[in-house]
């Protein structure tokens, strides 16, 4: 019995040897001819697809720019080939003046709704002035920095997020810093002329980031790639970033729990949020996010819903510099999927954020709230009372 045993496993090993063997002279001889010689093989098709134009307009300014970022495109059989027209026209792609040469490469510009015409006309430019900065906001190199974008009327929801979740300093051992995103609100779209108040806010706060472009929906894209310079320029040192609207409310204390946990690697690529995957544009022109064919195909890549989500100072950087490389697009949380997709990085669902709401039961429950790091949407009003719950020391929850 223990001979056959025996005999089995020598068996064993003679066969795993040659398996081997032949693995190896495989390889070695499948790049060599019979003489020995080494030979070059050469693939039976082309690597690359040529380059042909799409239909709708966001896609053929994003090939140009990857045209641009990847000119190894360009080359074939050893020498540039000439260009077609269409993707040798990059010498406007950082104009801020009205490109009006769309009003013939979009087909349906005609019909469209006064803000995507807008949006189209200055869809190349990426650089606005900026009215009121902030210098000192990351002189100590915030652990977090809470972005929030406003609007100038909403004045109350910035004062109550100064009052609660906002609040800047020291927060469980770490500082936090706040900053409030904002454009020109123009009378073109009827807004009352506010600038004499926000002037007393931003020597009251000394918060308020400002720049001079129009505030509307489809500009929230241009908001995201100046905020991003800005936090290069002025906060690079900041370890994480919360970036969210005004009228949700964040549970700080959850978010510095929940980075207080986290391992160096995960640290340094995070992003999460309430995150989308499978959509792409709708195309019901009674929608706020209507997007037409003309201007753009496809499915959009998993992005974390603009109302808040958190990542990395690290992240931050690593967008505002691969910003470049993506066209802008109407729309500023799957623009931000874009960049991260560029980037290799997908972003995380998290739980904790709650952006279409809780059930309606557990409102008022203060315990509900403890586990969550967002909430859409709330009052002024609401914040300010969530907030002294959380923070009531009496609070029980177990």
């Amino acid at each position: 019995m223990h001979v056959a045993r025996r005999k089995v496993k020598v068996l064993g090993v003679m066969m795993v040897n040659l398996f081997i063997f032949i693995l190896v002279e495989v390889s070695r001889n499948s790049g060599q001819d019979k003489d020995g010689s080494r030979k070059v093989i050469m693939p039976t098709k082309r690597f690359w697809k040529k380059q042909v134009a799409s239909e709708a307009y966001w896609n053929r300014e994003q090939q140009k720019l990857d045209y641009i970022y990847n000119p190894i495109l360009t080359v074939e059989n050893g020498s540039s080939t000439e260009l077609p027209d269409w993707l040798n026209d990059t010498s406007r792609l950082d104009s801020c003046d009205p490109d009006f040469s769309v009003t013939t490469k979009v087909k349906d510009y005609n019909s469209l709704p006064g803000r995507f015409k807008d949006f189209l006309l200055y869809m190349r430019c990426r650089s606005y002035p900026m009215v009121v900065d902030q210098p000192h906001i990351c002189k100590d190199k915030p652990f977090l920095l809470l972005a929030i974008k406003s609007l100038a009327p909403h004045f109350d929801r910035r004062q109550a997020i100064r009052e609660s979740w906002g609040r800047a300093g020291r927060l469980a051992n770490r500082t936090v810093a706040t900053v409030f995103l904002l454009g020109n609100a123009t009378a073109v779209d009827h807004f009352p002329d506010l600038s004499d108040m926000l002037r007393f806010e931003s020597a009251a706060h000394r918060d308020l980031l400002v720049w001079d472009y129009r505030d509307s929906f489809f500009n929230l894209t241009v908001k995201e790639v100046l905020f991003l310079e800005w936090l290069d320029r002025r906060c690079a040192g900041a370890t994480f970033v919360f970036k969210g609207d005004d009228d949700v409310f964040v549970n700080t204390h959850r978010i510095l729990d929940f980075l207080k946990g986290l391992a160096p690697a995960k640290a340094k690529d995070l992003f999460i949020g309430d995150v989308i995957t499978n959509a792409g544009p709708h195309r019901n022109k009674k929608l706020k996010y209507f997007i037409p064919e003309s201007m753009f195909v496809g499915q959009y890549p998993p992005y974390a819903g603009g109302w808040g989500f958190l990542y990395s100072g690290d992240v931050a950087l690593r967008l505002h510099r691969v910003s470049r490389r993506v066209s802008l697009f109407p729309i500023d949380d799957v623009y931000t999927g874009m960049c991260l997709k560029k980037l290799g990085l997908v972003p995380e669902k998290h739980k904790g954020f709650r952006t279409f709401d809780i059930e309606e039961k557990y409102r008022n429950n203060p315990c509900a709230y403890k586990s969550l790091m967002l909430v859409h949407s709330r009052t002024p009003q609401d914040m300010i009372k969530i907030w002294s719950w959380l923070i009531d020391p009496g609070l029980n929850c177990q």
